[in-house]
């Protein structure tokens, strides 16, 4: 896949430098030509999160067939927003995908500047107080959920009775769900085993939104402190600082959870470690949507607007399942079972007070 994309590596570059400048593309006017462009959040994409489940599912939409031409470019700067999505917009590209809540100012004011073009931003709930745009959709996940249920786990598992997660700004809606449903999923699993476990969380809200994803230097050292305190269970939210978290603690052979995707398979170097993911299916998510709106222009469908939601869960145990349980295996069954059907609710409100 790689071989595919690189000579794109020279137009990204550019693109970082000059944001509002025009990319070389086929022409996207054309009816035959149907093209899809990518907007990061601040990160890269690479960044085993995030950045990179959402190109997946632009290159999945790739090999699908439902695609002619896809690029990315990757936003170094908050202020670029609107300039790196004007570079596709002004491209004449047939959908756009923006990643992350930050994002969702840029891609309304973007859907309104643009018409004619199909906008999907992950993470990005529309306020269902304002007329519906319809060229706008916001891809959007139970976070709370799928913190939920790691946290009832890192609780069952836990033989300190302390977990920790470290987190970046508790000011972006969905990592506030992440780690405040782990939380109250931990105390779900204290009920049903009469345990009493301590929950350390730390917000990495000392820093802009430029840093707060992309500083794996304190998400190494906050792992540390944390497990310095008895936590034997880290969560680790939020880009390439969250990352850094999950592989600090699987050096020091503590157990990890990794967050929006499996991160077993993105994190090779923690993998023996991890003991799940709280995982948003955001590739699949994505290609159904831009499917959809290739259909849409062929007349085949109709085109999604509004919020669209996407699936949340846990990964699977991988190499340490053997470590689980039955018991706390049954129970996680159950819970997830009662979370999908409504009898269970993660009482955790959608952002911070």
């Amino acid at each position: 896949m790689k071989k595919t994309y690189c000579a794109f590596a020279a137009l990204v570059v550019v693109a970082l430098l000059l944001p509002a400048c025009a990319l070389s593309t086929p022409d996207c006017s054309r009816p035959d030509v149907f093209c899809v462009g990518l907007v990061t959040n601040v990160g890269r994409i690479d960044d085993k999160s995030f950045n990179q489940a959402a190109w997946e599912g632009l290159q999945q939409a790739k090999e699908d067939g439902v695609t002619s031409w896809i690029q990315y470019i990757e936003t170094t700067d908050a202020r670029d927003y609107d300039l790196n999505i004007a570079v596709f917009g002004d491209a004449k590209y047939d959908a756009i995908v923006t990643v992350g809540s930050t994002m969702t100012d840029s891609t309304t004011a973007a859907a309104a500047k643009y018409p004619h073009i199909y906008f999907i931003g992950v993470d990005q709930t529309q306020d269902s107080s304002l007329p519906v745009q319809s060229n706008l959709v916001g891809l959007t996940f139970p976070e709370d959920t799928a913190g939920y249920l790691v946290g009832a786990l890192a609780a069952a598992i836990s033989t300190s009775h302390i977990v920790g997660a470290v987190c970046g700004t508790d000011g972006i809606p969905a990592i506030w769900s992440y780690c405040e449903g782990y939380r109250a999923g931990a105390a779900y699993a204290d009920a049903m085993l009469d345990n009493t476990t301590q929950v350390s969380i730390v917000y990495h809200n000392d820093v802009g939104l430029d840093k707060t994803f992309s500083d794996p230097g304190w998400g190494a050292q906050t792992a540390d402190s944390v497990i310095a305190s008895g936590a034997d269970v880290i969560f680790g939210v939020g880009g390439t600082t969250g990352n850094a978290a999950v592989i600090e603690a699987a050096a020091k052979k503590v157990y990890a959870i990794g967050v929006d995707v499996d991160q077993y398979y993105t994190l090779p170097e923690a993998a023996p470690m991890i003991l799940t993911s709280a995982i948003k299916l955001v590739s699949p998510g994505i290609t159904d949507l831009i499917t959809k709106a290739r259909n849409a222009q062929n007349g085949k469908a109709d085109l999604p607007s509004g919020n669209y939601p996407g699936t949340a869960g846990f990964a699977p145990y991988h190499d340490l399942d053997s470590k689980v349980p039955a018991n706390v295996k049954s129970m996680m069954d159950e819970l997830n079972t009662g979370l999908l059907n409504g009898s269970i609710m993660t009482n955790v409100l959608p952002a911070h007070p």
